[in-house]
């Protein structure tokens, strides 16, 4: 049987209990796991969001998940481009990409070159979205006492 290699792209950024999810799903269906992590380029780029932890961070981090057997740093928007520079065989995404244009295109792309796209459940009760609010409204209510 050929070792399946798993690719796993995400921000990481405020790694919470959803990315850790995801990580190990990921390596549970796979023989060697790569994540990558989406420079804060890529992430201002794609999300209109600048990261709150600075990528070199983000990867060590990542890197320090048991189930990740290498960190890559995502450069582009065009996965194919991460294909083709480390030959995974599997990429893993939460399925709020499932039934979506992006979710439609990446399997798309990556049909046509072998790669399988595997979605795993998204954690809805916990993102980096919610963490953002969630600490600006401490934020807030810090300013307004202040005053």
């Amino acid at each position: 049987m050929p070792t399946r290699i798993g690719y796993a792209p995400g921000a990481y950024d405020m790694f919470h209990v959803g990315h850790l999810n995801i990580l190990r799903h990921a390596r549970s269906e796979c023989d060697y796991l790569i994540a990558g992590v989406v420079s804060d380029e890529m992430c201002e780029l794609t999300k209109g969001k600048t990261p709150v932890v600075p990528l070199a961070e983000r990867m060590e981090i990542v890197q320090a998940i048991n189930v990740v057997d290498e960190v890559y740093a995502e450069v582009t928007p065009n996965k194919l481009d991460s294909w083709r520079d480390l030959g995974f065989t599997h990429i893993f995404k939460g399925d709020d990409w499932r039934g979506t244009a992006k979710g439609a295109k990446l399997e798309q792309d990556f049909a046509a070159v072998g790669v399988e796209v595997v979605y795993f459940p998204y954690t809805m009760h916990t993102s980096s979205t919610l963490l953002r609010r969630a600490l600006s409204a401490l934020d807030d209510s810090s300013r307004r006492v202040a005053l």
